[in-house]
């Protein structure tokens, strides 16, 4: 039996372990340890909680240990994923039962997929993907590494998605669109056109509001 630690204690990280507690795996292959978090009062007001063991960076894994990363940010993300991996540490995906996932699907390690979500067949999946519930991803979609999709995306047939892409509550893609890497979708948008990179698009249509250096 595996240890199950979860990286980010704060307000993901408490829907991390109730999700977790409902996925494939609980209690048959792994159990949950504990957080990491260097905020170590962060679940003083919220009880019921396993306990914060330590911060990510002074943690030193054991041989049984298995790791998933409760953080939003895509890039804070990718920085945690990579200290851990970095000490020999091994991640996990988290696939809820109410989850679907249709035929000719991959995807790679450390996803977190939500209840309600619908994966169609043929979507390629990256590393360190995470999908809130309700969201919909159509035939053929494909995302690369460390994208944060919000509840209510719906991505259409053919969307191909770069890597470390943040996809808001609420947005929608239509089908054959390109999003670049490091791209931000905001809320309730409409995509009808590709998005570059390293920008942020709003509204319907979506629009370019913000463009950021790489």
């Amino acid at each position: 039996m595996k240890n199950l630690l979860i990286i980010g204690a704060r307000g993901f990280g408490r829907e991390i372990f109730s999700l977790a507690s409902q996925c494939h795996g609980y209690n048959i292959e792994w159990i949950i340890k504990g957080y990491l978090d260097d905020k170590k009062d962060a679940l003083d007001s919220f009880p019921g909680f396993p306990p914060i063991i330590s911060s990510v960076e002074s943690y030193v894994v054991e041989p049984d240990d298995v790791f998933v990363c409760a953080l939003g940010n895509v890039v804070q993300k990718s920085r945690y994923v990579n200290m851990i991996k970095g000490k020999g540490g091994t991640f996990i995906s988290l696939v809820h039962t109410a989850s679907l996932i249709y035929h000719g699907t991959s995807y790679g390690e450390g996803l977190i997929l939500f209840p309600y979500t619908v994966v169609t067949c043929n979507v390629r999946i990256g590393n360190f993907v995470t999908i809130l519930p309700f969201s919909v991803l159509g035939h053929d979609v494909s995302l690369g590494d460390y994208c944060h999709l919000n509840s209510y995306s719906f991505l259409g047939g053919f969307v191909k998605a770069g890597s470390f892409i943040t996809i808001n509550t609420g947005a929608t893609i239509i089908p054959d669109m390109q999003i670049g890497n490091h791209a931000v979708i905001g809320a309730g948008s409409v995509v009808i056109k590709n998005v570059p990179e390293n920008c942020t698009v709003f509204g319907n249509p979506a629009r370019v509001i913000k463009t950021d250096q790489p």
